[in-house]
């Protein structure tokens, strides 16, 4: 089980006095891939318009851009909604980035209390995400937004 508290704090401590967006989410990346177990993918997409184009992650390469309101990524931007899918192969619409993934979770990102991007995380197992996995993720979640609004550069 993550520990989420934990990896809220590392997080927030990895993001400290850090004024490049990029390295923020870089780093973020990394330490919740290396925190959750059975996880094949842990990245973020970022908000352009009404497209989400890839940015730093942890896995395989990844698709490169995602409309809003397609796929898992997507729907999410347009609902600006965490949304956890038990099996990938049931939702509709789903983008198979990697056809290694069966279940993933996206959790929205806000800066300054816009719309920033989301958090995407896949595994190839089905039903690895669970609702208390969305609570965990939304307070890192929490902790890196915090890191973004003090970011100077606006420099992704």
């Amino acid at each position: 089980m993550t520990d989420y508290r934990q990896l809220s704090m590392d997080v927030g401590a990895a993001s400290a006095d850090v004024k490049k967006e990029v390295t923020v989410l870089a780093n973020a990346s990394a330490l919740i891939y290396a925190a959750m177990d059975g996880l094949n993918w842990c990245g973020f997409y970022l908000a352009d318009g009404e497209t989400l184009y890839l940015g730093p992650f942890q896995g395989k390469a990844a698709c490169t851009e995602i409309p809003f309101g397609k796929g898992v990524c997507g729907t999410a931007a347009v609902r600006d909604a965490s949304v956890l899918v038990y099996d990938v192969h049931q939702f509709s619409g789903h983008i198979a980035c990697d056809s290694a993934s069966n279940s993933e979770i996206v959790i929205p990102i806000h800066k300054n209390g816009e719309f920033y991007g989301v958090l995407d995380i896949d595994s190839p197992l089905i039903g690895r995400f669970r609702e208390e996995d969305r609570e965990g993720l939304e307070t890192v979640i929490r902790a890196l937004e915090a890191a973004l609004d003090k970011s100077n550069c606006g420099v992704r």
